[in-house]
Order: C-alpha cells, then structure tokens, then sequence
C-alpha cells in the first residue's frame, strides 16, 4: 500500500485508518479503532473527517466477476481521429456509459486511450467493440489484447 503520509491533510492515525480500510471496508468502527490505536469516538471522528474531505470517496461491495458470469477481460488500444479537448471531451462522455468498460485512461504514447472491458466471453466482447467502442465518437483504430489469466487484479 502506498504511504498515504505523504498528503499534508493527513497523520499516521489517519494513514492507517485509510489503510485498515483499504483491505477491509466492512470492518466495524469498534474494530478499526482497536486496530488503528484509538477509542471509538475519536477514530469515528476521523472517518467522518475523512470522508467530508474526500479521501474515501464510499463504500462498495467487491463482486466476484467469475461467479457472475463475467470472467472475459479485455484490453483495449483507442486511437482517436482528433484530440481535441471537444473531441476528448465527447468521447469521455460516451464511454463512461458503456457498462462492460470497466475502467478507462487515457494514455501518453502511441494510442490515446486503454480501456479494462468485462464480458461474459469473447463473443460478447466483439459485439462491444464492434457496436458501442468503435462507435464511440471520434474512434479511428483500436487495438485488442485479451487477458489469459490474471495475476493481480484490483486492490492492494
């Protein structure tokens, strides 16, 4: 895990707080302040704190994406026709509400984005890239790479 003490807004109780967190976001306050060294009222205190300032952005369940039936993982190489900041702008609207990418960057080299794309198999996954990643504005090529197994995926 990173060290969170290199952001100035922050002490070691908080560091391990975001810390204990990071691995278990289920864990009760009682628990978390045994681990982190206070009493449940200051470390309570903390997390609202915490949390007001946007260090932890909220809480989500972590699914299992091999029991749902959505163990087909792509990479996917975007190039677009322009980048403008119009065009950058439009296609950063529209991938976000395609629900099988899962994550999106934008990237410095020879393409301009990646994109993390979940599916329930390789036939599926033609039927995104072909209807919704290239109809995405301003596409001109993409690249596909397809994950064998994966090693290390989320989390600390």
């Amino acid at each position: 895990m990173e060290n969170f003490n290199s952001a100035s807004q922050i002490d070691g109780f908080d560091a391990k707080i975001l810390e204990a967190l990071a691995a278990d976001g289920r864990m009760s306050i009682t628990d978390l302040a045994a681990r982190v060294g206070l009493s449940r009222s200051p470390c309570q205190a903390r997390l609202k704190r915490l949390v007001d300032d946007g260090f932890i952005r909220g809480f989500r369940a972590v699914l299992d994406p091999a029991r749902l039936g959505l163990d087909h993982i792509a990479f996917t190489e975007v190039k677009l026709s322009e980048t403008t900041e119009k065009a950058l702008s439009a296609f950063n609207d529209a991938v976000r509400r395609i629900r099988e990418v899962e994550a999106c960057h934008m990237i410095a080299g020879p393409f301009d984005y990646l994109l993390k794309v979940r599916t329930r198999d390789i036939r599926r996954y033609r039927e995104v890239l072909g209807e919704k990643i290239s109809a995405l504005p301003h596409v001109a090529s993409t690249s596909t790479y397809v994950v064998m197994e994966p090693v290390k995926d989320g989390g600390p």
